[in-house]
């Protein structure tokens, strides 16, 4: 807390007098002084300032803050001008700031970020109020945001000292936003602050820095009728009568020591649900509708049980007395985790048993889980520059998983993050290896830099690594050294080596021999990741990169952990390979006919192949007792095979006899996995010979799967636990898609029923998408017509968007041709809704020549260029199906039009690389899966027999 320097009414009336011109045209900061002659900072200067210039030069040597000056609080005052009459685009919100900094190195010259904002400075004076005189105030037009002010004199090294500016700002870009809703009685606006990762400097003047964390003082001004809420408990309210109206000024408790990007303030007419943990009262905000409607009753419910883990995990409580959550429609972000204040897309926090899906709920709970993960991993420890943003992000999505097993114990949730982060990013960085997930700090410098950092690596990696370290590592040592680094570094900021030095300590205290940092920095500092080759016969092992595009293949060497099993024992072995080799290694023979199995439980970030004969005896063991093979290492086979195959290291049918065992296997993970590239093997062969096999094939095999779960589908009800409920969805989404007859049978019926009934909708959520989808599929003009009304006319945002989606599935050409007109007329769709539009009819066969020819005649008309940009967003949908050199001549020719942005040309260069790998794997595959069908799927075979002797091309290549 920054000591108080009191001063006179007079002086500070005479600061005003001053400054009046720069003031608040319908507040005059007379409001603000009369306040801050309570609890005043700092004496104010009565001196005009000089005249702001605007120059291009006297920029420091980098983009970045120099640092010889620490902020250590600030104390603000923001008046958001919502009110129809009111509001201005320009001008929208107003205010005052003071920030008392340090010096840390003798300087003239003050740099401080200010974005978009009309500042004029009040004055810079020292802890004792003698003023700093200045000699010019330069704004600086560049990406480096800078707000410099000139002394004619140095400030002193350890010198406090305080910056006072005003300024007007603008609420319709970052930072502050305004935006509405519609109530019964009238429009209402809604205020909110999005400062991650650099837009605080568009609300306030600010070292607008991660490691510059302060104290903030915040006051808000807005109307009698609204509320009001910032990081912290409201400390004072006063109403204030201006111009007429009635004003509240609302003052908040000081914040702990944050970061600029996690402060934040809205103010809008919102209602509550509140429940009192003792240490903290938590309330859950949204529109009064929604909060009548109970649709937040959900999110609030599991708030307190996952704090609660967090708590138990971390060692440290929540710091705050308070936490809202609040729910606003048209924030772009699915939330933010602004300390104590956190803030979220509406239907992400909104949920309801039979109204929203299984998928939606576990969206809610798992971006609620990440968001209170940030209250530690972010807020409580900062990472000190964006460089190191996957301290915060990679670690709070790791987290959740951890906590939804809190909130849902029954279904072993904290699996999830095998199939939806660790093999999502496995896929990813297979095509396109990119950026590290830590690099060099002045490879970082500008707004842009940072933000492009944003993106699956930094999330889902972060969480694969952490999650290949933490299962290593002896139960109990991660969470040891997790809890040192936080307790070390809490209400600080931190890099990466400061977390690998506490895992460290904690492995040092549990007598291991590991070196934490040189294992972890193969992984942070290099991109991709590598697979691991193993002769069980000979115990050599080997590493290289996988990567499906050889081009891009570098000369990579991880230290790996590795996690082994053997047949005939329950007991597993621990590893670490340093070197590409191969190096012989007893751990990997095998004797006998004991099996070999690598990754157990799918928690390391990498690929296994094994030679022809324990791939041979994996296969064995699948088809005689698939159980004691563990579930994930059940998954994580299914997906290596057919990325293995993809990349020619083993035979395509060694991927397709491993999805053969499935006809016994009803666990949701391992079908998970096995319907991705079942529906991309559609995709590549649906318009082939090979797809009539093909269908006949998936038709036998998910047929047990649907009965184990018919008794629920077709009465529409759902099974108990989280994954079996997902895997329903798995079971009716393979078998509508191949025109199942139950399947098919069960939607229509089920469509009927609502169609003759259309006030009561029979079908249960979850099976709403396919139920629907395979309805209008098999039906006819009626059936679309329908769904076509129903969507229209529905109040809920989620079932128009299933029934936008449905709408696409239809078998004839010329209504999904009608749907696309629909479409462009405005009284139908948004236009944004075009995108969706035309990725779901590329989806059909039917529609994919359709979309395809649409896109290219938009993108070719110059008079609708300008929507080009909304087109490239369905090319990569199409890459999925391409695999002709037709095809590939036709995106060339499209390309030929110009991508002029930058992720234009990036999508078009996915898109050809994607095709070009199609082309060349159905090329030197078609047959062989031709071939591999058509005798399975022979009158009177056995899917559960397979006779090695008989199929042509059958094995492994040789390791």
């Amino acid at each position: 807390m920054s000591k108080s320097v009191y001063v006179s009414k007079a002086a500070a009336v005479a600061t005003v007098t001053v400054a009046a011109l720069a003031l608040m045209t319908v507040i005059g900061l007379v409001i603000f002084h009369n306040i801050r002659t309570q609890e005043c900072f700092h004496l104010l200067s009565s001196t005009v300032p000089p005249t702001t210039t605007f120059t291009r030069n006297g920029q420091p040597p980098d983009m970045r803050l120099p640092g010889n000056l620490m902020p250590e609080s600030y104390k603000i005052y923001l008046q958001p001008h919502l009110d129809s009459n009111m509001l201005d685009r320009y001008s929208c919100f107003t205010g005052n700031s003071t920030v008392k900094f340090k010096c840390v190195n003798a300087t003239n010259t003050i740099y401080i970020h200010s974005r978009d904002l009309n500042v004029t400075l009040i004055g810079v004076v020292d802890e004792k109020g003698k003023e700093m005189a200045t000699h010019q105030v330069l704004m600086m037009e560049d990406e480096r945001d800078f707000f410099t002010i000139e002394l004619v004199d140095s400030l002193k090294v350890d010198g406090l000292y305080y910056l006072s500016t005003e300024f007007t700002g603008e609420c319709f870009g970052a930072g502050l936003t305004v935006s509405t809703y519609i109530t019964e009685e009238s429009e209402r606006y809604v205020a909110s602050t999005q400062m991650e990762p650099t837009d605080a400097r568009q609300v306030f003047p600010c070292f607008d820095e991660p490691a510059m964390r302060a104290v903030f003082n915040i006051s808000i001004i807005h109307r009698k009728g609204s509320v009001a809420l910032s990081n912290m408990p409201q400390k004072g309210q006063v109403e204030m009568d201006i111009d007429g109206d009635k004003w509240l000024i609302t003052e908040f408790y000081p914040t702990k020591k944050i970061s600029t990007y996690v402060l934040s303030f809205v103010v809008f007419n919102f209602e509550s649900k509140e429940t009192n943990y003792g240490s903290y009262i938590l309330k859950t905000w949204a529109r009064p509708e929604v909060i009548a409607a109970g649709l937040v009753d959900y999110a609030h419910s599991i708030t307190g049980n996952i704090l609660d883990f967090f708590e138990e995990y971390s060692g440290i409580k929540y710091p705050l007395g308070k936490l809202d959550q609040i729910g606003i429609e048209t924030l772009p972000a699915r939330g933010m985790e602004n300390w104590g204040l956190i803030v979220y897309s509406e239907s992400i926090l909104t949920y309801k048993e039979g109204i929203y899906t299984t998928a939606e709920k576990e969206t809610t709970a798992i971006v609620v889980a990440h968001e209170l993960a940030h209250q530690w991993f972010g807020n409580l420890v900062t990472m000190r520059w964006w460089n190191d943003l996957w301290l915060k992000e990679g670690f709070s999505t790791y987290m959740s998983y951890l906590a939804m097993d809190r909130v849902e114990p029954a279904g072993n949730v904290k699996d999830l993050i095998s199939i939806r982060e660790i093999q999502g990013m496995l896929d990813l960085e297979a095509w396109h290896p990119g950026q590290h997930l830590t690099t060099k700090e002045e490879n970082i410098q500008s707004p842009i830099d940072i933000t492009r950092l944003y993106s699956f690596i930094i999330y889902s990696k972060g969480a694969a690594v952490l999650t290949m370290i933490a299962e290593f590592l002896p139960e109990g040592v991660f969470q040891r050294g997790v809890q040192s680094y936080l307790k070390a570094f809490q209400y600080n900021s931190a890099e990466t080596q400061d977390l690998w030095s506490h895992l460290q300590m904690a492995v040092d205290n549990a007598s291991l021999h590991l070196a934490i940092a040189e294992v972890m920095d193969t992984w942070t500092q290099q991109s991709g990741y590598p697979l691991i080759t193993i002769n069980t016969t000979s115990g050599d092992v080997s590493q290289e990169q996988f990567c499906l595009n050889t081009e891009k293949k570098q000369n990579l060497i991880w230290q790996v952990p590795i996690k082994l099993m053997k047949s005939g024992s329950g007991e597993i072995e621990y590893d670490l390979l340093t070197v590409g080799g191969p190096v012989s290694k007893p751990v990997y023979q095998s004797n006998g006919n004991e099996w070999i199995l690598v990754n157990v439980n799918y928690t390391g970030y990498y690929r296994v192949n094994y030679n022809p004969e324990n791939w041979e005896k994996l296969l064995q063991q699948l088809e005689t007792d698939y159980r004691k093979v563990p579930t994930l290492s059940r998954a994580q086979l299914i997906d290596d095979a057919f990325y293995l195959s993809r990349a020619n290291y083993v035979n395509v049918t060694l991927a397709l006899r491993i999805t053969k065992y499935l006809l016994k296997d009803t666990e949701f993970i391992p079908w998970e996995t096995a319907r991705k590239p079942l529906e991309s093997i559609i995709l590549l062969f649906d318009r082939t010979e090979v797809y009539g096999p093909l269908k006949a094939y998936i038709m036998k095999l998910v047929g047990p799967f649907y009965d184990h779960f018919e008794n629920f589908t077709k009465n529409s009800s759902i099974p108990h636990s989280h994954t079996a409920r997902r895997n329903q969805i798995n079971a009716v989404k393979l078998a509508c898609a191949i025109d199942h007859p139950k399947c098919q049978k069960m939607a229509s019926d089920l469509f009927d029923q609502w169609r003759k009934a259309p006030t009561t909708n029979p079908i249960h959520p979850n099976l709403r998408p396919m139920v629907y989808c395979s309805a209008i599929a098999s039906g006819g003009e009626l059936e679309w017509d329908f769904a076509w009304e129903m969507m229209k006319t529905s109040p809920s945002d989620q079932e128009r968007k299933r029934l936008g989606k449905a709408l696409a599935c239809t078998k004839h050409v010329w209504i999904l041709n009608r749907y696309l007109q629909y479409a462009q007329k405005p009284e139908h769709m948004e236009v944004l809704d075009m995108v969706l539009v035309l990725s779901n009819i590329a989806k059909n066969v039917v529609g994919h020549s359709l979309a395809w020819d649409f896109v290219r005649s938009q993108c070719s008309d110059t008079s609708k260029r300008e929507l080009k940009t909304v087109w490239y967003h369905v090319i990569d949908e199409m890459s999925q199906r391409f695999s002709t050199e037709f095809e590939l001549q036709q995106i060339k020719e499209f390309q030929a039009l110009g991508g002029e942005r930058y992720y234009e040309s990036q999508i078009l260069e996915k898109a050809l690389e994607k095709i070009q790998a199609n082309i060349k794997w159905v090329k030197e595959n078609m047959k062989t899966v031709f071939h591999w069908l058509q005798m399975e799927t022979a009158q009177g075979k056995s899917l559960t027999r397979s006779n090695p002797q008989n199929e042509e091309r059958m094995q492994v290549k040789s390791i």
